[in-house]
C-alpha cells in the first residue's frame, strides 16, 4: 500500500476510474428515464455518489485491478473487472433497500450501472493496451528500420491450438518478428474451416506440399509441443518433401509460466523426432523414499549423474552428497544446483568410488539412505584401449560402493547399468555385466540392490549425437561405423526418471529396462541430422562408413538369454529377473567367494595393465562375454 501510495501514476488511475464510475451512473439514469433527468433523480445522484463511488474503488483495490500495469490488460483482468461489477452492484441494490426504501430508487438503475462500469472500465483498460501495442509497433519499426523495410516472411503455424495461438499473437504484436502468418495447419477434423485472431485454418499436415506452392510459404512453425515422436517424424518429414525451412516450439516442460515466444522457436531436434510419450513417476512412492532423506549420488557431474541432481531436488531431499573424480564436471553441478536450481542442501565431494578409504569416510560422516550409483567409464573404443580401466572403475569401484553402502546400513542401492551388459562383445560391456553380478551377490543384505538397464542416451558425453553435429557444423563428412548398425535411444531425462522411479519400486536384485521401442539405425540418424540442419545429405555432407570399432557390434540388445520379462506397476517399464544360479540359490556365500576370487584376479592382471589376461579373465566370469583381439595402448 506503502508503494502505491507513492506512486503517481495510482492516483490517476483512482481518478480516471472516478470519473469513469460518475459517468456510469449519469448515464445509467439517462438510459432508464430516455434521457431526461428531473430535479428527484438528481437529488438521488448526488445521494448515491458520495458512497457508491468510494465502494468501487475499495472492491476493485481489494481485487488487485490498480496492482497491476493497464497495458499488459488480460483475460484475467477483465474476469476480475466482471466479479468487481458484480459485487458492487449487489451490495449497491441491498444498501438502497435498507436505507432508502421509502425514496422510490429504480433498482433498474443499478442494475444498468453495473454493466456500463465493466463497458466504460473494461474499454479504457483496452483502449490503454492497444495504445502502448501501437507504441512497441512504432519503436521496434524505428530501431530496426533496415530489417522493417525487408518483406516479411510467409509462414504456416502447423497445429492450430493453445501454443500455435501464442505464436500467432506473438507475431501480430511484435514488429521485429517478420512473419506473415498465411494459415493454420491441423489434422483436427473439427477445426477445419474455422479461423484464429482471422487467421484460417487451411487444411491438413498432407496438405501442406500444396499449400506451400499457392502461398509461396517461406518457412513452417511447428507448434504442437505435445507431440509423438512418430507425429513429429510425420510433420518433419512432410516439411523434407516441401524444400522450406521448419522450425518448432519446445516442450511446455521447456517454457517457464506458459509464456510462449516466437523468440524461443528453435531447430527441429532429434529429441523431438525420438520422442516419447514422457515417464509418468509414481511421485508419491518416490517421495516416500526420498524426502528428506539423505542421498549419494557417484558420478554426479557426468550426463545421467547431473540429469539426476536436477531432478532429485524436486523431491525435496534433505541433504545430496555429490561425488565425482572431475574436478571440473563437480564445480558445474555445484553452481547449477546453487544458482538454478536454489537447492544448498548438499555437499561436494571430489574423489574417486575405487578409493575405499575416502568412501568409508564419507557414509560414516553423511550416512546417506540412498545411493544412485553413475559412476563408470563408458567409452567402448576407450575401454578397449585401456580395459585396466574398466576393472578399476566399473568392477572395482562398483564392489568398493556396494560393499561400504552395506557396511554402513545403506537402505537402497541403485546401479547404471548398460544394454552393452548384455552379450557383450566389449570391454565396458563385460565390466558392466561383472557389476550386475556384483549386484545380484549382496542380495539378502539389509541393503536393497536394484539395477537399471538402458540404451544410448542422445546427447550424453561420448553419445554419437553431439559428434554428428560438430561433424556437420565442420561441413562433413559425417562418419557412421555401419550401414546397418543400430542402436536403442532414450533422452537423458528419460534416463535419470527411469533410475528413480525404479528405487521406489524395487524389492531387490531386479534388473529394470524402459520400452524403449525400434531400434534406430544409425544412417537414418545421420541422414534426419544433416537435414535438420538444413542440408541435404550425400550432396551438402557427405556420409562415410568408416567400419566397426573395436568392441562394437552392429545390434545391441536389452535382455539375455536366460532373463524373464516380468511386467511391473508401471506401464512404460520392464523388469528383468534371471533364470535362478544352482550355486547362488543355495550358497550365496559360496557364490560371493567364487565371484570375488574371480575379481580378485581380474584386478591383479589391471595392475599388471595386461590386457590379454584381463580378457580371458572376464570371458570366466561373464561366460557370454564374446572377446575381440582388440590393440591396447600397452
Amino acid at each position: 500500500m506503502r508503494k502505491q501510495l507513492k506512486n503517481p501514476r495510482f492516483f490517476v488511475k483512482l481518478a480516471i476510474d472516478g470519473a469513469l464510475f460518475v459517468a456510469a451512473h449519469i448515464i445509467a439514469y439517462l438510459f432508464r428515464f430516455e434521457f431526461f433527468i428531473d430535479q428527484t433523480r438528481l437529488v438521488h445522484i448526488k445521494m448515491v455518489l458520495p458512497w457508491l463511488i468510494p465502494l468501487k474503488i475499495i472492491v476493485f483495490y481489494r481485487l488487485g485491478l490498480y496492482h497491476g500495469m493497464w497495458r499488459y490488460t488480460s483475460v484475467r483482468d477483465f474476469w476480475l473487472l466482471a466479479t468487481g461489477t458484480a459485487m458492487t452492484t449487489l451490495v449497491s441494490i441491498a444498501v438502497v433497500f435498507l436505507l432508502y426504501r421509502d425514496e422510490n430508487f429504480s433498482r433498474a438503475v443499478f442494475l444498468m450501472d453495473g454493466g456500463l462500469t465493466f463497458m466504460l472500465a473494461g474499454l479504457h483498460r483496452l483502449l490503454v493496451r492497444s495504445y502502448y501495442m501501437t507504441q512497441a509497433r512504432a519503436g521496434n519499426g524505428r530501431a530496426d528500420g533496415a530489417a522493417a523495410a525487408r518483406p516479411p516472411r510467409n509462414v504456416l503455424i502447423v497445429g492450430a491450438g493453445d501454443a500455435g495461438e501464442k505464436i500467432l499473437r506473438e507475431i501480430n504484436e511484435n514488429e521485429q518478428i517478420h512473419y506473415r502468418v498465411s494459415g493454420f495447419i491441423d489434422d483436427d477434423p473439427h477445426k477445419q474451416g474455422r479461423s484464429i485472431h482471422g487467421v484460417s485454418i487451411l487444411g491438413t499436415v498432407a496438405t501442406i506440399p500444396s499449400l506451400v506452392m499457392r502461398h509461396d510459404i517461406e518457412e513452417i512453425l511447428i507448434a504442437t509441443p505435445s507431440a509423438t515422436g512418430e507425429q513429429m517424424r510425420r510433420i518433419v518429414d512432410v516439411c523434407k518433401e516441401c524444400n522450406v525451412t521448419y522450425k518448432t516450439l519446445p516442450g511446455i516442460g521447456e517454457i517457464i509460466d506458459g509464456r510462449v515466444s516466437v523468440k524461443i522457436l528453435r531447430d527441429v531436434s532429434y529429441e523431438d523426432l525420438l520422442g516419447r510419450p514422457p515417464v509418468h513417476l509414481d511421485v508419491t512412492g518416490i517421495r516416500n523414499y526420498l524426502a528428506g532423506r539423505t542421498i549419494l549420488v557417484t558420478g554426479c557431474g557426468g550426463s545421467i549423474g547431473s540429469e539426476l541432481c536436477r531432478q532429485l531436488v524436486r523431491f525435496e531431499p534433505g541433504l545430496i552428497v555429490l561425488l565425482d573424480a572431475s574436478e571440473a564436471n563437480l564445480f558445474q553441478i555445484q553452481m547449477e544446483m546453487e544458482n538454478e536450481l536454489t537447492f544448498r542442501r548438499y555437499e561436494p565431494v571430489l574423489g574417486q568410488v575405487q578409493d575405499e578409504a575416502l568412501l568409508r569416510s564419507v557414509l560414516e560422516t553423511y550416512r546417506p539412505h540412498v545411493v544412485f550409483h553413475a559412476a563408470a567409464y563408458k567409452h567402448v573404443p576407450m575401454l578397449e584401449l585401456n580395459p585396466w580401466e574398466a576393472v578399476f572403475n566399473n568392477i572395482q569401484g562398483s564392489r568398493t560402493a556396494m560393499e561400504t553402502a552395506v557396511s554402513f546400513g545403506v537402505e537402497r542401492f541403485v546401479l547404471v547399468s548398460t544394454d552393452k551388459a548384455v552379450r557383450p562383445t566389449n570391454v565396458m560391456g563385460a565390466s558392466k555385466r561383472v557389476t550386475e553380478l556384483i549386484l545380484q551377490a549382496h542380495q539378502g543384505t539389509d541393503t536393497r540392490f536394484l539395477s537399471v538397464r538402458f540404451g544410448n542416451v542422445v546427447g550424453s558425453s561420448g553419445s554419437v549425437i553431439p559428434l554428428f553435429r560438430r561433424q556437420i557444423e565442420h561441413g562433413g563428412p559425417v562418419t557412421v561405423t555401419h550401414p546397418d548398425v543400430t542402436r536403442f535411444f532414450m533422452t537423458i531425462p528419460e534416463a535419470a526418471q527411469l533410475i528413480i522411479q525404479a528405487g521406489a519400486m524395487g524389492e531387490g536384485g531386479e534388473i529394470y529396462i524402459l520400452k524403449m521401442g525400434t531400434p534406430v539405425r544409425i544412417i537414418d540418424m545421420a541422414r534426419d541430422l544433416i537435414r535438420l540442419s538444413g542440408k541435404e545429405p550425400d550432396r551438402d555432407v557427405q556420409i562415410v562408413f568408416t567400419g566397426l570399432r573395436d568392441g562394437e557390434k552392429l545390434h545391441e540388445e536389452l535382455i539375455t538369454e536366460g532373463e524373464g520379462i516380468v511386467p511391473t506397476g508401471h506401464d512404460k517399464i520392464l523388469v528383468l529377473r534371471p533364470d535362478p544360479d544352482p550355486e547362488r540359490e543355495t550358497d550365496p556365500e559360496a557364490f560371493r567367494r567364487r565371484l570375488y576370487g574371480e575379481i580378485e584376479q581380474l584386478c591383479e592382471a589391471a595392475s599388471r595393465h595386461d590386457a590379454p589376461e584381463i580378457r580371458r579373465l572376464l570371458h570366466g566370469i561373464v561366460p557370454e562375454y564374446a572377446p575381440q583381439d582388440s590393440r591396447s595402448v600397452l
